[in-house]
């Protein structure tokens, strides 16, 4: 990381992996996502929550224009 930069986020390609859904295995396309920071700028707790939302986002696209919770 070079400054300014206070973090990164990495994507991964989508692939179609095996998943647990309601007690049964599916197949449905993942992306992983990994978060790079600075710890002297950026807590621990923020950078997950910021995964979590960026998630919320990418699985639901309507909620952030709506602006559901």
């Amino acid at each position: 990381m070079n400054p300014p930069q206070a973090a990164i986020l990495g994507t991964y390609a989508i692939k179609e992996r095996p998943v647990a859904v309601e007690g049964r295995v599916e197949v449905r396309p993942v992306m992983y996502m990994a978060l790079s920071y600075d710890h002297r700028l950026v807590d621990g707790d923020s950078a997950g929550r910021f995964l979590q939302r960026a998630a919320e986002v990418l699985e639901h696209p309507p909620r952030l224009l709506l602006d559901l919770e």
